[in-house]
């Protein structure tokens, strides 16, 4: 459980990120650090993170260090486990402007990690604020609805059938008289969502985007 809870701000912006992934509530307390939530709620590496883990001692800091995050991965394929990411979000001008004043801090948690065989790192926006996550942010939208059978059935049958194609090839190909672009397209936003239709996430969703079926290459 966190051992820091995140006060609120009234400069910058706090809450919860509802998730699955996460031990405790995913709180925030910056926009960055909710970003990089949902990019690990998405990974399917990801086993579980835990916000505000550890406090780290630092001489000469009396309340310690608080890094924001702490990741645990699930074996890969190969049996190879990769170790538990220790994480510090920030901005990179924060990073840049304030290095001195973190050099310590960030001493002490590259230490403390080691000491455990994790390892400490540093998150700034160019490795958070990606197509991945624009994908993610949009997709996400479509993740409690609940789509007909017959739609789902429909749209992944056809896929089957057409092999790997753009999405605008696949809707102009499952519609009909009785359906339409707009009934067909939420459905498949949300069945790319929970991975029942592959797309490549880290480029940007358009109509030209290729796309499959999850059990064409199995």
């Amino acid at each position: 459980m966190p051992v820091r809870k995140i006060p609120k701000s009234y400069i910058g912006v706090t809450g919860v990120v509802g998730t699955n992934q996460s031990v405790g509530n995913a709180e925030f307390e910056s926009l960055l650090e909710r970003d990089y939530f949902i990019l690990l709620d998405f990974d399917p590496s990801v086993k579980t993170y835990e916000v505000q883990p550890v406090k780290i001692p630092v001489p000469g800091v009396p309340n310690g260090y608080h890094p924001d995050v702490l990741v645990k991965f699930h074996p890969s394929e190969d049996g190879s486990q990769k170790l538990h990411e220790l994480t510090e979000i920030k901005l990179l001008s924060d990073f840049q402007e304030n290095a001195e004043q973190y050099a310590p801090k960030f001493a002490c948690a590259d230490l403390y990690a080691a000491e455990r065989n994790w390892v400490f790192i540093k998150k700034d926006e160019s490795q958070i604020r990606t197509p991945r996550l624009q994908n993610l942010k949009f997709l996400r939208g479509f993740r409690r609805i609940q789509p007909e059978d017959s739609l789902k059935n429909h749209l992944c049958e056809a896929i089957k059938q057409k092999g790997p194609c753009t999405i605008a090839e696949l809707i102009e190909v499952s519609m009909s008289s009785d359906e339409s672009k707009q009934q067909l397209l939420p459905v498949l936003w949300n069945l790319i969502l929970n991975k029942q239709i592959i797309a490549d996430l880290d480029s940007p969703l358009v109509s030209d985007s290729e796309i499959w079926s999850e059990h064409l290459f199995e």
